[in-house]
Parts: structure tokens; sequence; C-alpha cells
């Protein structure tokens, strides 16, 4: 049994897979655990099963081995594309064919087939073309269909289709999702992984399509089933980290029973575990939900914002944000040392590019939130949007592969699709600004200071390195020659080498210029002592600030050092603070010394001292270089970023891969 999540391709028709994965997906998680129950119960008979999950956006499909694998005697090999949305049809498609035209059952679900088929009058011509070549879809959830289907395939009877969107399957007594070692160590963090309490949401928001396909009610799994679950992956795999994917968790009917479950885990077995959930609006108003979600370990809330205009707002059914409530809603959970993740779309009937600049000052000056997720609006289909747009005959991109928010594939009533384009990259642009940056981390709690911090290289990378959405990209691209979309040329072995040769350099471009960018994030930001920071308030005042502290006088800056303390010593503490002052020897020693750096607050000087250095050896001046200078600020630039790296990359790791479970 192979367990296919299909990737997609990129623009220039090549299938997108990194190194490493940032987000695993939930559907493989769920699907490996309904497949391994069948084997554990040997409900088909008493068989040698190989489960194998395939994620593409981590690994390569490697589809003559599995065709191979279908050919040895006595050998039943199905393969399930599984979670497949619209973006991802085309690839998905791409296999589906080939593995047919090597024999095999295929097996094609997940978010398009499921959408389309809840809400359209017919089945779509790309989906009926998949079932005319053998394909079988599968539509809706499959708890508690999971094993016909299997038994179907293994007595060579599957149907086109299974339809099961009219009867969405309890949850309580379904088998748990179930975490695959081999999987999660494709990731990033691989003590990461995902867990669905319940499904289904209440809401009406006609861009979404979870509700026709999943439902508008609720359905939940059994609160003592979670926590076992929890408390033996935390055991046996050293998971200590969830996204729980249910799209409106504070609307769990057992939100408080799971929440008291995980207190409980921490307190009296030592089972400290860290998750995000998304939430909507009115979250931060139920009774004991922040404090106990919190308690729980809950590190960072999912918004679904989606906009600042009420017009927006209004026309997608989205009633239950209201604007007068945002500021109180952020502040609820920041005070709470639980950090704010907002989704926003862009290219709602009423956005213009003015107002989408309006909207994202209100954003980042008033509201805040720790991190932003932008998408442009999509009709998927599935949803309400979709629905609207094919009833009227709505002009439609017809390459399903665009359709992953952040490509324009309807006309829009007021911009035009570079207009919008370019307003959706001026979103990012000024959210993932150093100076928005900056001033979320100033006001970060001290324990969420380097997840936050760590939030932003992920998604500078994917922005700016990596060039397309974060919740898509991961770490390093990988790029197989032939895994390119028909209809493209396939390169030439040089014509490729020259291709992948320049993805290297953009690597080599990039990456020291975002490392350098966050360095001056961090010392913009870092957390400094109460004297330093306010003698760093006081050297910023100086006209020699622009040069860097290391140009201020002696005298000067002792004195910066007295009149911070004398700044400091009226304030009223719980705790008498306790000021010494540096001699005027030691003030100069670190003055001299390029390893010294408590008082640097910026890269500018460095920044500068480099641009000149560089004008000079491009122009042929090299009389005109500071030797000296360049042996002080090398040894400075290297001191400097080694600071910076191991300050990150130590809480980095004891975040991603410290034991979660307390040791007797």
């Amino acid at each position: 049994m192979y367990l296919v999540k299909p990737s997609k391709y990129d623009d220039d028709g090549y299938v997108i897979r990194y190194w490493r994965g940032v987000l695993p997906s939930n559907t493989m998680t769920c699907l490996y655990g309904l497949t391994d129950d069948v084997r554990a119960r040997e409900a088909l008979g008493p068989l040698q099963w190989h489960i194998e999950l395939v994620d593409e956006t981590v690994q390569r499909v490697n589809v003559p081995a599995i065709l191979r694998a279908g050919r040895r005697p006595g050998t039943k090999v199905i393969v399930g594309l599984v979670g497949v949305q619209s973006n991802q049809f085309a690839r998905a498609s791409d296999l589906a064919r080939a593995f047919r035209a090597g024999g095999l059952d295929v097996l094609i679900g997940g978010f398009h087939v499921s959408g389309s088929l809840a809400l359209l009058p017919a089945v779509p011509p790309e989906i009926q073309a998949l079932m005319d070549a053998g394909v079988t879809v599968v539509a809706g959830e499959v708890e508690g269909r999971w094993e016909g289907i299997l038994r179907d395939a293994l007595e060579g009877r599957l149907r086109p289709l299974y339809n099961f969107l009219a009867e969405p399957p309890a949850l309580r007594d379904a088998p748990m999702p179930q975490v695959n070692r081999r999987y999660v160590r494709r990731f990033v963090a691989s003590n990461f992984s995902t867990l669905d309490c319940g499904r289904g949401c209440p809401f009406s928001c006609s861009f979404c399509t979870v509700i026709n396909v999943q439902g508008r009610t609720m359905r939940f799994r059994d609160v003592d089933r979670l926590l076992a679950t929890i408390r033996e992956n935390a055991r046996r795999h050293t998971i200590g980290w969830y996204f729980f994917t249910d799209d409106n968790f504070c609307r769990n009917r057992y939100w408080e029973p799971i929440l008291d479950g995980l207190i409980r885990l921490r307190r009296e077995e030592g089972i400290r575990i860290g998750f995000m959930i998304q939430v909507d609006t009115q979250s931060y108003k139920l009774p004991r939900f922040i404090e106990k979600a919190k308690a729980a370990g809950c590190s960072q809330v999912f918004i679904g914002l989606e906009s600042l205009n009420p017009q927006n707002l209004e026309a997608a059914g989205k009633r239950q944000n209201r604007l007068e409530n945002f500021r109180a809603l952020f502040d609820a959970y920041r005070e709470a040392g639980i950090t704010t993740h907002a989704a926003y779309i862009i290219g709602f009937p009423f956005d213009t590019p003015e107002s989408v600049r309006e909207d994202l000052q209100r954003l980042t000056r008033e509201l805040t939130p720790a991190q932003a997720s932008f998408f442009m609006l999509t009709p998927l289909p599935g949803s309400q949007d979709h629905l609207a747009c094919v009833q009227r005959g709505a002009e439609l991109d017809p390459d399903l592969n665009r359709y992953d928010s952040f490509h324009a594939t309807t006309p829009h009533p007021t911009m035009s699709s570079q207009h919008w384009t370019r307003a959706y990259d001026d979103a990012w642009k000024t959210f993932y600004s150093v100076e928005n940056m900056a001033r979320i981390l100033r006001v970060a709690a001290p324990d969420t200071y380097w997840g936050v911090f760590a939030n932003f290289v992920w998604y500078k990378n994917s922005i700016e390195v990596e060039g397309g959405h974060p919740m898509l990209h991961g770490f390093v691209r990988l790029k197989g020659r032939r895994s390119r979309r028909p209809g493209f040329p396939l390169e030439s072995r040089w014509q490729y080498a020259a291709r992948r040769a320049g993805d290297l350099w953009r690597y080599v471009r990039l990456w020291p210029r975002l490392a350098l960018e966050m360095e001056e994030l961090w010392l913009q930001t870092r957390r400094r002592s109460a004297l330093e920071q306010r003698v760093v308030e006081e050297l910023q005042q100086l006209p020699a600030q622009v040069r860097g502290w290391r140009r201020v006088g002696l005298l000067e800056l002792h004195r910066a050092y007295r009149r911070a303390a004398a700044a400091l010593t009226p304030l009223k503490r719980p705790r008498p603070l306790v000021l010494t002052l540096p001699p005027a020897l030691l003030l100069w020693l670190q003055r001299w010394n390029p390893c010294a750096h408590s008082l640097t607050w910026s890269r500018a000087s460095l920044s500068r001292f480099w641009r000149t250095s560089f004008l000079h050896l491009r122009r042929g001046r090299i009389y005109q270089l500071n030797l000296s200078g360049l042996l002080f600020n090398g040894v400075q630039e290297l001191s400097l970023f080694a600071t910076f790296a191991v300050s990150f990359f130590s809480t980095l790791l004891a975040r991603l891969f410290a034991p979660r479970v307390a040791r007797a």
C-alpha cells in the first residue's frame, strides 16, 4: 500500500520538492492509522503488508520502483493519491496515469475531488477523465469505509466512484492517526506531528471548502483516546509538538476536557507537549479558554482574520469577524504569552491597491500579530465562491495548478492581475520588513522570542530565497530533470546543469543576505540588561551613532552610562536595581575589542565600511583601503555573526529536539 501525497508543479513545470519540509500532512497520518488498523486486525485475512508513505514535497515518487513491486508474484500493489488539493490535481493526474499504465490500482481523494462533487451538478471533465482511465475516485472521509475499499481492491472489484459526502463518519471510535517515524524525519522538526481532534466548522465563509466537504456539523474524537495517543507518541516517538488541525478548535465541544487532560499530562506525568491551534475571532470571549490553552502548552493560535474591510467580511459571509473586537482579541492572546498568527486574504471584491496598503498599515501598527500569512482570494472548487463563478459563467483559469492562493485565477472587479499580484507581494514585504519584525520582537514575551524569530527565518527564506508561499515551501529545493510537467520540454543534461547552477547561485547570493538581515534584526531586538539597554538608547541620540558606538569618545561613553544609571535609579521596582558602572579602562578595552558586542545595536556602521571598501576596490583605489580597519572589522564581523548564530541555533535545536517527556 503506497500512500502518496502529490506535490505541485512550479511555474517552470518542475515538481516542487525539498530536502526538508516544514508542515507534515495530517491526511497522511490519518490514512496511515486507518491502513495499519486494517492490517493489525487482519480484516482482509493473514496477509503480509508493506505500507509506505510518500510525501512528494520531501520525497521522490519512484514510479518505476513501485511498478516493479506490482509485478512481483503474489503481490498486490495499491496506490492511494491522498489529500489532493486543487493545485496538486494536475500532478496527481499525471502520477495516476503513469501508475494505471503499469496496471496498478489507483485511488484518488482529497479536497479537489470531494469539493467538486459536493457542489457541482455534474462530474467535472478532469475528474471524469481519470475515471475513464480506470482511476477510482473517493469523495469524502473514509473512516468506517476504508476496509471495504481495500477489500474491493484486493478482490479486483473497485468501483469508479465512492461518494461518502452525504454521510460524514463519526470519529469517536475511529482508528487514531498514527505517527510514522520515517515520515516525520523528513521535516525540519522531527518531533513535530499533526492531530485532528475534530472536523467540520459551524460558520459559512464563502471562500471555504471545509464546510462543503467535512460539513458544518462538527464531529469529535474521543478525549481519552486523544490523550492516550499523545502519551504514546511522546514516549514511543518523542513527539513533543503538534498542530491540532481542527478548523476551529475553540468550537470543539470538548475543548475544555482536552486542555484539562493536557494540563494533567504535564503536571502528573511530565509529558509537556507544545501545540498550535486554529481559532475564530470570538475565541477570546470563551471563559477560561485562553488561560487553559496556555497552561496546556499552546504556543500559537492561527486566526482567520481575512480582512480589515467590513464590506469584504460581509461579502465573504464572515459575519463573526467584528472589527471593533480585533484589538481585544490580539491583546488577550499576547497578554497570555500565546503568539498570534493572522491569516489575511487579498482580493476580496472591495479591495483596491490603496485600501490593501491602508489595511496593512492598520494590521502592523494597531493589531500587531506576531506572524501573518497572506493569500490571494481563490475560487477553490468546493467553495461557494467557485460555484457562483461557474453559475454566472465567470472567467476562470483553466489550469488547476495555479489554484494555490498565490496566483490570480479569476478577474478582479477593481484590480488588474498585475496590480493584484503586486498588492499581494507588497503585503509580504511590508509585514516581514526588518522594521515590522523588530516591532513585533520588542514586545514578544521572553519565552516566545526565539520561536517567533525562527518563524521569521522560515517565512523570509520561503518568500525571498525560494520565491513561494511558506506553507508550501521547505528548505533546499530539489529538482529531478525528468520530473517535469507534460507540455514542457525535457531539458538536455547541459541545460539542466545550467538551470541547477543558477539555483545554486541564487542560494549563494541570497542566503548570506538573509543571514545578515536576521543578524540585524537580532541586534535591534535582543534582550539586554536594563542598564545596557538604556545606554544603547542614550548612544542612539548622539550624532556619532551613525558610525557606531565605537566612534563615540571615551568621556561621552562614560557619560552615557551615568545618564542611563541616573534614569534607572529613581524607578520604583519590586527589588532594588543594582547598577555597576564600568571603569574607564574597561570601557576603553571594550571599545577596541572587536569581539565585544554588548553595545552594538545595528550593522549599519559595518555595512557602511564594507561598501566604502568595495567601492575603492572597484575603482582600483587600493591605496585608499584602510588595512587596519579591514582586519578589525573582519574580526568583528566574524565574531558578531558567530555570537548571533550560536544564540539562534542553540535555542532552536533545544526547542526542536529537546525531549518533552520528563525523565525520572
